[in-house]
């Protein structure tokens, strides 16, 4: 778990931050992350992972937003930053994720256990 932590750590560094628009939760849906990053987020019952999940949103969304935004998954930081996960309100990093750090963050993604947020 240590390796993936080091893996976690390193991919971050390479993604790339913008300012999202107030207010805008567009791609706050349920999505996928690894055991390693939920183990970082706060416990969610099963009845708030069941609303959530029926309102398609994420667990975490609050009324102000991402309420684990600084612990967010690779994937949800992943949302804006390359063409093929674009921001639905048109919003981008000067300089977007390079195609090589999107590949191992997929890369990533697919071979670790992932849990539903």
């Amino acid at each position: 778990m240590y390796k993936n932590r080091d893996i976690i750590a390193r991919l971050r560094e390479q993604i790339p931050s913008f300012e999202c628009v107030a207010g805008c939760h567009d791609c706050c849906g349920p999505v996928t992350t690894s055991s390693e990053e939920i183990s970082r987020l706060p416990v969610k019952s099963d009845a708030e992972h069941e609303a959530a999940l029926g309102d398609l949103s994420c667990v975490h969304l609050g009324p102000n937003g991402c309420t684990v935004y600084g612990e967010r998954p690779l994937i949800c930081r992943l949302f804006g930053t390359t063409p093929s996960m674009p921001c639905p309100n048109g919003r981008r990093p000067d300089v977007m994720i390079g195609a090589k750090v999107e590949r191992q963050i997929h890369h990533y993604i697919a071979n670790t256990r992932q849990v539903l947020v």
